[in-house]
């Protein structure tokens, strides 16, 4: 595995190892050992698997009581995945990173707690599986408004398919964060 920093401290991409051969690839997703050796938290409490077509946009959500890190992989399709620093003490509070994950590319996005998440589907369908380092709390969760000026997201998509709640989200300006550094 191979671990990538990001232009922000804290999220990284993993390039796991892949065998190839005629019949198809291997590759192990998650290793325990490999994530302590890299300095990456190895207790994973929840799995996600969300399958959304061409346009979908989801985000951009987090906790802050239950924050959660997520590790972010794509096995069908192609995303374009987004996370914001909301660590109001960072010195890159409000920037974001963007990167394509793909089932092609088959890199993975580790976001530490302290940042939002989001995501847009690129491809006709898109099946994105993510493990939490805490559990989904529906009371906890949060929404940061995806297309806030502020954020300076450049989405690949100008009408984006919404949940109710995403078309709800808060400004950055207006939004819950995290006051202390995770």
């Amino acid at each position: 595995m191979n671990v990538r920093p990001t232009e922000l401290p804290g999220p990284v991409l993993i390039e796991p190892r892949v065998f190839e051969d005629s019949r198809g690839f291997f590759m192990e997703t998650f290793r325990k050992s490999h994530f302590i050796e890299a300095g990456l938290p190895a207790e994973f409490l929840q799995d996600n698997h969300s399958r959304s077509c061409r346009g979908t946009l989801r985000g951009l959500h987090y906790q802050i009581e239950h924050a959660q890190g997520k590790l972010v992989r794509v096995v069908r399709g192609d995303i374009f995945d987004v996370a914001v620093d909301l660590r109001r003490k960072s010195p890159t509070f409000g920037r974001s990173i963007g990167t394509t994950l793909s089932e092609t590319n088959r890199l993975q996005l580790y976001i530490p707690p302290g940042f939002a998440h989001g995501f847009c589907v690129v491809s006709e369908f898109a099946d994105v599986v993510y493990k939490c380092t805490d559990w989904y709390y529906p009371e906890h969760e949060h929404v940061l408004l995806w297309n806030d000026p502020a954020l300076g997201i450049a989405w690949p998509v100008q009408e984006p398919i919404l949940s109710e709640k995403d078309k709800r989200g808060a400004p950055l300006a207006q939004a819950a964060c995290f006051d202390k550094l995770l």
